[in-house]
């Protein structure tokens, strides 16, 4: 919990509750198997308790529907939703046995284009993508509470080796961890020169409306950036980012019920203001809790946007 003394940013304030389970999956760098099998047919799959993650993670396939985000990142779902393809020429999709390499097809696009540009200005052989969204979005089993809408993709800041992965690497390879052990700055063996590059070729995107970081990591983007630096103010520090970056586009212009979150606040977020908070003692040496938390409240169908059930009711969209 945050000490009484420092103030919290309001947009920190609004999505802290829906991004505090990005802890538990940076953190414990989940490994895939080769052999996923499918979840088991559910008893009572129209039970109003139900939860929405166990309806949404038993799609495979997108909706047959036009490409939509529908509600919140962290409360809503996806129709028409595109597979960005497993490798590219700048790119490969990491942990392919999830099945979360999913997004509207704006979000796959920029994907590609970021690659390009990270191989292009940075250097880098290509990224590592991790996960997006599931084929009809929604609340996922594991990990994430955002990633709902199509609009989230995660990238690993390891660059992608000059060869193709192995299915089996793709599911037990870790992403090398940035962050210093104590918390305070970057890793300097793990973070090189040309970091900052590949998470400005993502910033300057105008479609993308955040980039989340761990505090440390955009420390150092605040130490290293040179020439145009508007676009640090698009990324922010947030928990369990250690080990990758978090890229979330704004809601398509003219689209009804996607919802937007409230815009970034102004400057870089480089002053010491901007980092007490996360270098403070109490987020870098939390006490443990005096009893057990209660546990996450898990959305039921009947929480999202309506037109969620439609989604899930959709016929499959056919592979082109």
């Amino acid at each position: 919990m945050r000490p009484a003394i420092l103030a919290v940013p309001t947009w920190f304030a609004a999505l802290l509750a829906t991004m505090m389970t990005f802890v538990t999956a940076a953190a414990a760098q989940d490994k895939g198997t080769v052999n996923p099998r499918p979840l088991p047919p559910l008893a009572n799959p129209n039970d109003p308790q139900l939860a929405a993650r166990e309806l949404f993670a038993r799609k495979p396939l997108p909706a047959a529907l036009p490409p939509r985000p529908i509600g919140f990142y962290a409360k809503g779902c996806m129709a028409g939703g595109e597979a960005l393809p497993v490798n590219g020429p700048t790119w490969q999709v990491m942990r392919l046995s999830r099945n979360r390499n999913w997004a509207l097809p704006e979000t796959v696009r920029l994907i590609e284009r970021v690659a390009a540009k990270a191989h292009a200005q940075a250097g880098w052989p290509g990224i590592l993508v991790g996960d997006m969204s599931q084929p009809r979005g929604g609340p996922m089993l594991t990990g994430h509470a955002s990633h709902q809408v199509g609009l989230d993709a995660d990238i690993w800041l390891t660059p992608m080796p000059d060869r193709r992965l192995s299915r089996n690497e793709r599911e037990e390879m870790s992403a090398v961890m940035m962050v210093r052990r104590d918390r305070l700055d970057i890793d300097p063996p793990a973070w090189t020169s040309t970091h900052w590059k590949v998470i400005r070729a993502a910033a300057l995107e105008p479609r993308v409306d955040r980039i989340f970081v761990n505090a440390a990591i955009k420390k150092a983007l605040c130490r290293e950036a040179k020439g145009d630096r508007s676009w640090l103010h698009k990324v922010r520090p947030m928990y369990g980012h250690d080990y990758h970056f978090h890229i979330r586009l704004s809601c398509p212009a003219g689209v009804d019920g996607c919802t937007p979150q409230p815009a970034p606040p102004p400057g870089e977020g480089c002053s010491a203001s901007d980092f007490a908070y996360w270098f403070s003692d109490a987020v870098l040496h939390p006490k443990p809790p005096t009893k057990p938390p209660p546990p996450r409240h898990q959305l039921t169908l009947s929480e999202l946007p309506a037109e969620c059930r439609a989604v899930l009711n959709a016929p499959d969209k056919k592979p082109d």
